[in-house]
């Protein structure tokens, strides 16, 4: 789904506010000015931009209800992205980049399909080490809805993998390739919506993008 902002021209050019990966679905904004392009690219970078993701996960039972998972996020001597210790933001990498803050907020939604009634706590957790929770006892299906409070590349996959539900389908990092007899090609992460100031009106503009069918099926 994409939202097209800026005025007609006759030699028009389109310009990505935001991009997604490979394989996540949802909401992008794209500009038909310069002016609402750097505009909308600042307040991404300012965190002014609310967003929500819904990811299917499949890894151990949560013990919480929400949890707020604040690391560091930065690429290993190898190049592949992770997470860091919170302690390591501003550290310096082999080629020269930085360990840079992350932090996502997120909610369980239902357990294989069921929604829970249970009470379970609101927790934070501030990453001391990069090993991540083992995984105990059988897997289960976790439907959760993501708060990105920084724009990391791969941020919500990284903090799943990290609290021991993968989203499914991400093979890059610990997601199930078959689950219940049926294989993924491509991971199941939802961009559902935008909240954001217009660039040009002031307005306040909210986009829900609708939900893909796995999302709705828990």
């Amino acid at each position: 789904m994409s939202l097209f902002i800026g005025t007609q021209s006759k030699k028009t050019e389109f310009h990505l506010a935001n991009r997604l990966d490979r394989d996540t679905s949802g909401v992008i904004l794209v500009t038909k000015s310069h002016k609402a392009a750097a505009k909308l690219v600042k307040a991404f970078t300012d965190h002014k931009v609310r967003k929500t993701y819904i990811a299917s996960c499949v890894g151990q039972v949560p013990k919480w209800k929400k949890m707020t998972v604040k690391s560091g996020h930065g690429r290993s001597k190898f190049g592949a992205w992770r997470v860091y210790a919170a302690k390591d933001v501003g550290r310096t990498l082999p080629g020269g980049s930085s360990v840079r803050d992350m932090e996502t907020l997120f909610e369980v939604l239902s357990i294989n399909g069921d929604q829970s009634n249970q009470e379970l706590s609101e927790i934070d957790i501030v990453v001391e080490e990069r090993s991540s929770v083992e995984l105990v006892g059988n897997k289960v299906a976790v439907l959760v809805r993501a708060y990105p409070r920084s724009g990391r590349t791969h941020q919500i996959r990284l903090h799943c993998q990290y609290l021991g539900i993968p989203v499914k389908g991400d093979v890059k990092y610990e997601g199930v390739y078959e689950w219940n007899g049926r294989v993924y090609d491509g991971h199941q992460l939802h961009a559902e919506s935008l909240s954001f100031e217009h660039p040009v009106t002031g307005s306040s503009i909210v986009i829900n993008a609708p939900l893909p069918s796995w999302a709705t099926q828990g």
